[in-house]
């Protein structure tokens, strides 16, 4: 596992462009929301910490999509399949080496926001460090896992709507979960980016890290878990 992790790492090391993605991207897109809402702080101040969870697991759910994809079609995955490695080290050394970029992700937009940009969190920065490194990795699990249903970068690509937006929108960000129609809550409730959101709202709101939170974060850590688990139950060790 963690020679897969050196691997993607030194890969990683000689791409400047993804690794601007991965880092710079996020503290971007937040400054945006930011200037963009200069006018009315309270909006920033409401959905911020929430959007502070969300930008690491887009970003880190695109890069890993596709990057898996190409060690498919470049024939770099089969060749490693033939070793006497399991398919969940190999998954579980893509999510080290990717946790690693995420958590100095979190770290830099993290201190951006609480930071330069003036977000008021009641709670310990920590956690906020903490629920975004989980969201990201989120992000990189799901990425694993749906690589495995494209052929072409391209079809990687289009899976961001897919299996981001529908989570994007019933997150309780737009409008609260408990105030959808029921079939959407139902949906929410089962999306793990929903308890990303709550879990930023709780640490807004609440000094001290609470029971909630606590479930919060173990759902998301769960959520990833299982989507490493479904992503090496899907690894071919033959591409097409």
């Amino acid at each position: 596992m963690t020679a897969t992790a050196r691997r993607v790492l030194e890969q990683l090391r000689h791409d400047p462009r993804t690794i601007a993605l991965m880092l710079v991207m996020p503290c971007v897109l937040i400054s945006l929301l930011k200037w963009v809402f200069d006018a009315s702080p309270h909006v920033f101040q409401s959905i911020g910490a929430a959007l502070l969870g969300i930008f690491p697991f887009i970003v880190m759910f695109l890069v890993t999509s596709v990057g898996m994809l190409r060690e498919r079609t470049s024939g770099t995955l089969e060749r490693l399949l033939t070793m006497p490695l399991a398919k969940g080290d190999l998954l579980g050394g893509y999510a080290l080496a990717f946790g690693a970029v995420a958590l100095l992700q979190a770290v830099l937009i993290s201190a951006l926001t609480i930071g330069p940009l003036g977000l008021s969190v009641a709670g310990p920065a920590w956690a906020v460090v903490l629920v975004a490194v989980l969201d990201a990795l989120l992000g990189t699990a799901l990425g694993l896992f749906t690589s495995a249903f494209a052929r072409t970068e391209f079809q990687a690509v289009q899976f961001l709507p897919a299996f981001v937006l529908p989570q994007f929108l019933l997150c309780g960000l737009f409008t609260p979960r408990d105030q959808m129609q029921t079939v959407l809550r139902w949906a929410s409730d089962v999306m793990p980016l929903s308890y990303a959101v709550d879990a930023m709202d709780k640490i807004t709101s609440h000094a001290a890290v609470t029971g909630g939170l606590v479930a919060d974060m173990a759902i998301i850590a769960g959520a990833g878990v299982l989507a490493l688990a479904l992503g090496a139950a899907t690894l071919r060790r033959r591409t097409e």
